[in-house]
């Protein structure tokens, strides 16, 4: 082989290796679970589940009550 043929060959192997990726997956197979997963391991990203719970008023006491209330002025 001429050194011209091992260094092209050497270079695919290279970048096959690098592309490859990891042979055991970091991330859970949940996606649900993936994604909360993703959100945590990113600093940058870890207030959106307050936000999101703000966004959607889930934070905010049940306004449904099992009782009647009059809601007038008396």
């Amino acid at each position: 082989m001429t050194l011209r043929k091992r260094f092209l060959t050497g270079l695919l192997l290279t970048c096959t290796c690098l592309n490859v990726g990891c042979a055991l997956p970091i991330w859970h197979p949940s996606p649900d679970v993936r994604a909360k997963q993703l959100i945590y391991s990113s600093e940058s990203m870890r207030h959106i589940p307050e936000i999101w719970e703000r966004i959607w008023g889930l934070e905010l006491p049940d306004l449904a009550t099992p009782y009647r209330v009059h809601g007038g002025v008396i």
